[in-house]
């Protein structure tokens, strides 16, 4: 009975995972940002207005192999941006969705973090998509402001 519980299981999560990477700007080849006092040193806001909004174009922070520095890189990020007019950015993980291929996880899939964005601790419309499985450019989403250091 385990066996085909086990067997069941599997089945379905293989089937939830699409075979095709979906998710448009992976760059193997990306640096982790300078970190400075808990927070990313961003130099560029991104001209594409589905960068981090969208679930083909997330804010990709998979620079470690070890998941407790992605969620760290989670915080760092989050630390690094301001809202437009400089508001106090806070966050809350509404869902894990989305997952794709990726040899970055011994499952061989990975999910991305859908987040909820606060400005000045009132919630805004907006909401930002973290993959810490792969790597990218980092950088600061458009509607938002790079923070100072």
């Amino acid at each position: 009975m385990r066996k085909i519980f086990a067997l069941s299981l599997l089945v379905l999560f293989a089937s939830c995972i699409s075979t095709k990477n979906t998710i448009q700007n992976i760059d193997d080849t990306a640096i982790l940002p300078k970190i400075v006092y808990g927070q990313f040193v961003l130099t560029e806001t991104s001209n594409d207005s589905e960068y981090g909004y969208s679930e083909f174009y997330p804010v990709n922070l998979g620079f470690s192999k070890f998941e407790n520095s992605n969620n760290s890189n989670v915080n760092r990020f989050f630390n690094s941006i301001t809202g437009p007019n400089g508001e106090k950015i806070t966050y809350r993980l509404l869902e894990t969705c989305c997952p794709f291929p990726s040899k970055n996880n011994k499952m061989g899939a990975g999910t991305l973090d859908l987040y909820e964005i606060y400005l000045n601790e009132k919630a805004s419309n907006k909401k930002i998509y973290i993959n810490t499985f792969e790597k990218g450019k980092v950088m600061c989403p458009k509607g938002f402001s790079i923070k100072k250091v």
